[in-house]
């Protein structure tokens, strides 16, 4: 099976740029808060590991996706097992204040302000999206969280 990565390569003085890599397939950018040694609720993106990957049919956020995408949408991918996470979703969104610890999908980044930010998300999630899912249905269900070789470090403030 191929391997699914969240491979983290830049940080921002909030925000933390990753790639979404399924194989050695680059599927799309990420964006998620603040690596951070401790954990502040709603600021800090997930830590490095490996995770489960699942259909999260119950959630709010669901209610939200469904009539959003009636053809695409089968319930919202979660990271689950990540310790003292949860409801940790991959969805739409472009700026840090709008992860509240979730990965948001972009199609491109750009940096403001000395943070990151992603640009045409919902084009990016409906690539993404199903990508993930069969992924998910053949049994290929783990993501692996990583720091890249090459993590930029927070602009000078």
């Amino acid at each position: 099976m191929e391997q699914i990565k969240i491979i983290r390569v830049a940080q921002g003085k909030n925000s933390t740029l990753s790639h979404l890599y399924i194989g050695s397939l680059f599927c799309c950018y990420l964006l998620e808060d603040s690596i951070r040694m401790e954990k502040i609720q709603g600021l800090t993106c997930i830590p490095e590991g490996e995770y489960r990957l699942r259909l999260n049919t119950w959630a709010g956020m669901n209610a939200k996706y469904t009539p959003k995408y009636p053809r695409l949408h089968r319930g919202m991918i979660e990271i689950t097992g990540i310790p003292n996470y949860s409801l940790v979703f991959i969805h739409i969104g472009n700026y840090h204040t709008q992860t509240v610890g979730c990965p948001l999908t972009g199609s491109y980044w750009q940096r403001l302000d000395g943070d990151y930010q992603v640009l045409h998300s919902a084009a990016a999630y409906k690539y993404v999206y199903p990508l993930l899912v069969e992924e998910i249905e053949r049994g290929n269900d783990r993501v692996v969280v990583e720091k890249g070789t090459q993590l930029a470090s927070p602009p000078e403030l």
